[in-house]
């Protein structure tokens, strides 16, 4: 396919694709999460609830090593679109915590390719897919979600990044973080993700141009509620969403951040590098 030829319309018959994965919800995974993030990692007991967001531990992408690119993901045309652009990013996702998954629970996950839009961005072009989740264990569904996937040309060496914009002030929650190569690669270990970027340095920086290893996303969306969780330990979540704005890196600490809105149900919730810019942008709805 040419550049010319880019356009969602090539990719239209995808829209609608699906694919069922089952699994267990299992407490080692439970805790082994907990010891990468610094927590009491004890093994919890069968009805024990996860918290939100931690079912990105189960349905894992088990591709053969046949299937990978380069870059470590899997070679693109299989459930997600073949898309001939070399980079993909997770940018967002909206999720609704409808009932507790537990450990112990047989659970399931039906994927669905919602939309695919083509852009053309600053840097070239872009694309869009959105895919969502319905996830259920024996009573129902009990989380639904839209992940919002881009793919974009790499960078070039020497090309200038794009400044993101200062990130909010005054935050009523702060926690100072730093995400080294050793989280990093226990998260990817963890989530089975092969993306090169979050553990392999010569290829992260020689390859895509970055200064470091990048921070997971959904690793970021998981402390943000981890931060949420150490500020109102009772609280409930029933919605959350986040949107990545820039990446963060090994290199250098970051701050979570938390301000409580005045509605009383609203929490803003954010990610900030080292020089107060914005690298995660969130929100979540408490549970009545």
């Amino acid at each position: 396919m040419t550049r010319n030829s880019m356009g969602s319309k090539q990719f239209a018959g995808w829209i609608g694709r699906t694919e069922s994965v089952a699994d267990v919800v299992t407490a080692r995974q439970v805790a082994a999460l907990s010891a990468a993030l610094d927590l009491d990692n004890l093994l919890p007991p069968a009805g024990h609830p996860l918290p939100p967001l931690w079912h990105w531990l189960y349905f894992l992408p088990l591709h053969r090593q046949s299937e990978l690119a380069p870059d470590g993901h899997a070679k693109p045309g299989n459930f997600l679109p073949p898309i001939p652009l070399s980079g993909r990013m997770w940018a967002g996702s909206r999720l609704e915590f409808l009932a507790p998954l537990r450990v112990g629970d047989s659970v399931t996950r039906i994927s669905r390719i919602r939309n695919v839009t083509f852009k053309e961005g600053r840097t070239g072009p872009l694309f869009f897919v959105t895919v969502s989740h319905e996830i259920s264990n024996e009573a129902g569904t009990a989380i639904a979600e839209e992940h919002d996937i881009v793919y974009r040309d790499r960078p070039k060496a020497g090309q200038p990044a794009s400044q993101p914009p200062a990130a909010p002030g005054g935050p009523s929650w702060e926690r100072e973080m730093r995400a080294d190569e050793v989280l990093l690669f226990r998260y990817s270990a963890l989530t089975f993700n092969g993306h090169r970027i979050h553990y392999d340095r010569r290829y992260c920086t020689q390859v895509e141009s970055y200064p470091g290893l990048v921070v997971h996303g959904p690793l970021i969306a998981t402390l943000l509620l981890d931060l949420l969780r150490r500020n109102l330990p009772h609280a409930s979540v029933g919605r959350f969403s986040f949107r990545a704005v820039s990446p963060l890196f090994d290199t250098a600490g970051f701050r979570l951040c938390g301000q409580p809105e005045k509605d009383g149900k609203t929490v803003h919730l954010w990610a900030q590098n080292d020089a107060g810019r914005l690298a995660m942008d969130a929100a979540a709805t408490l549970a009545d």
